[in-house]
């Protein structure tokens, strides 16, 4: 090894070990399954207002002509974090009547893209998996 990669390696590794020594704290709390569990009201008006969109014919059509089915967005919607259905909420609820839809379904063609690439899901034939 050449003295210039050495003197590289070793300026890097003085920062590293002298900060790698110093404490770190964590705090840690318990926390029950009914806490976890718990859906709060705003979060179960959020999933019921996205899957009234879902039911809405109009989306559904859009939907079928993406290639995904209806049922398989509205179980999708429910296995979604909360922080999640509230953003697709707030995307329905800022979209204007009838030239929003494309958008939304935009949305969620790209959420069930992802998943399905992630290997979470099986809805598109045409992805793989990274697993």
């Amino acid at each position: 090894m050449s003295k210039n990669v050495q003197r590289l390696i070793a300026s890097a590794l003085i920062p590293c070990l002298l900060l790698g020594g110093l404490p770190l704290s964590a705090q840690a709390a318990l926390v029950t399954s009914e806490e976890a569990l718990v859906t709060t009201p705003a979060s179960a008006a959020n999933r019921e207002r996205v899957t009234a969109f879902f039911s809405r014919d109009d989306v559904r059509q859009q939907l079928q002509a993406q290639g995904v089915s209806a049922d398989d967005a509205v179980a999708r919607v429910q296995a979604m974090s909360d922080a999640e259905v509230a953003q697709l909420a707030d995307r329905v609820d800022r979209a204007p009547a009838g030239g929003g839809v494309v958008g939304v379904l935009f949305t969620v063609f790209l959420i069930l893209l992802v998943t399905d690439i992630l290997g979470f899901t099986k809805v598109f034939p045409f992805t793989r998996a990274i697993r």
